[in-house]
């Protein structure tokens, strides 16, 4: 075996993923209503958080803790369906860790630091050498042991995983400045005026929310902030910047660990506004996708239910079951209807002379007969009645659904008057 891969096997084996899953996701407005933003459907099967939790489990890291807070009940659920088969008896798993007001019985989680600090007992049972804190909220294919050698071979005390976004849009960001060698030499949280790249005054260095630590440096670190009362106990905000004033902190490009395509730029993308979940669906089916969630060698885990294969029927001028450049996942049944441009996750029905186009549709909705739907997001569990039109008439949209500012309506159980119980 080569040195590399034994450094790797053993970088793996000595490091704890810290998941951070406990955000609502305001900006996705009514979706997240009753679930996390890391329990939103995405792809046509799965969970966001699937994305992170399959790059743990595919780079080798087999010992992940999933920090929750926000209702939580669908995200813990999903959990136990999908990601249960790690067999503790070889020190690999999956833990829940809900927010339990350990240090405080009057606080729960302040910040993304303090969300870690109040596990500490948890990662040191697993006594670790390195530590990752990861975003159970973003899309993206990496791997993360990559990460975890540059971080070792560079001798650094913490490693941030960072991306390249134009200086325009890097104001959303935490941002780095670096050194001819990668060393941050600053990090400012949503910077005004974001340093551009060394040579590239375009670009700059984006945090994505993905860190390494030297396990004894990061239970330092915590200790320090969570006895400081100005700090807000967030890793951006307070822990990062104090790190690079005084340690050695290094930066990881994702496109020296991505998996994609070697042509283009590497995939990552928050899905945190409605318009960038919609765009990043309708993205999966075009012919050569971005994202490939068809290779084999880095498949992306998760649960789905036994459901049977998709169903089209009739094939009359005027009635036929199609769909064309669509997604269309098991269970459903596209009853001479025309479904184009689309995503159908598990368990949905569309009924005839329906049309279904530009549209992300959850789990379980029943489209009605001769119902008409156009850029829309339709939550899980939707009856649509017959004939009705969404996305045709946008003044008259507003009056019932949300309709973003680029013209993409969202549809859940409650503007359609309907009461579901279950968890979503």
């Amino acid at each position: 075996m080569p040195e590399s891969a034994r450094l790797t096997s053993h970088l793996t084996r000595s490091t704890y993923a810290m998941v951070l899953a406990g955000g609502r996701g305001s900006r996705l407005h009514q979706l997240t209503d009753w679930r996390a933003k890391p329990a939103v459907h995405f792809g046509g099967k799965f969970r966001i958080i699937d994305f992170t939790l399959s790059n743990c489990v595919n780079s080798g890291i087999r010992r992940v803790g999933v920090a929750t807070q926000y209702k939580a009940q669908s995200l813990i659920r999903h959990l136990q369906q999908a990601w249960s088969f790690l067999d503790g008896r070889f020190h690999e798993f999956i833990e829940i860790l809900p927010a339990q007001q350990q240090i405080d019985e009057e606080r729960w989680y302040r910040g993304t630091a303090d969300a870690v600090f109040q596990n500490l007992d948890v990662i040191r049972r697993a006594r670790p050498e390195y530590v990752m804190v990861l975003s159970g909220d973003h899309v993206y294919r990496m791997d993360y042991s990559r990460m975890l050698a540059e971080h070792a071979a560079s001798g650094a005390d913490m490693t941030v995983g960072c991306i390249e976004v134009p200086v325009a849009e890097a104001r959303d960001f935490g941002v780095m400045a670096v050194d001819a060698s990668q060393r941050v030499i600053r990090f400012t949280e949503k910077p005004a005026q974001p340093d551009p790249m060394p040579g590239r005054p375009d670009v700059a260095l984006a945090s994505m929310g993905i860190y390494v630590f030297n396990a004894a440096f990061l239970f330092e670190q915590l200790l320090r902030d969570a006895d400081d009362p100005k700090s807000s106990h967030d890793f951006g905000k307070d822990l990062i910047p104090h790190a690079v004033q005084r340690y050695r902190v290094q930066a990881h490009r994702l496109a020296d660990s991505a998996l994609g395509q070697p042509d283009k730029p590497p995939y990552w993308r928050d899905v945190g506004t409605l318009d960038a979940y919609w765009a990043a669906n309708l993205d999966l089916v075009a012919v050569t996708p971005e994202l490939n969630l068809y290779d084999h060698s880095w498949p992306i885990w998760t649960w789905q239910p036994q459901s049977p294969p998709a169903k089209f029927v009739f094939n009359d001028d005027g009635r036929r079951g199609q769909a064309v450049d669509a997604m269309v996942a098991d269970g459903c049944i596209v009853s001479g209807a025309s479904v184009r441009r689309s995503v159908l996750f598990n368990g949905v029905r569309v009924h005839s002379y329906a049309s279904v186009e530009d549209s992300v549709i959850l789990p379980a909705v029943d489209i009605g007969r001769g119902a008409v739907l156009r850029r829309c997001i339709v939550d899980r569990r939707c009856v649509i009645p017959p004939g009705l039109q969404i996305g045709v008439d946008p003044d008259a949209d507003r009056q019932r659904f949300h309709v973003t500012e680029k013209g993409v309506t969202l549809v859940t159980p409650e503007m359609l008057g309907q009461t579901v119980h279950f968890i979503r």
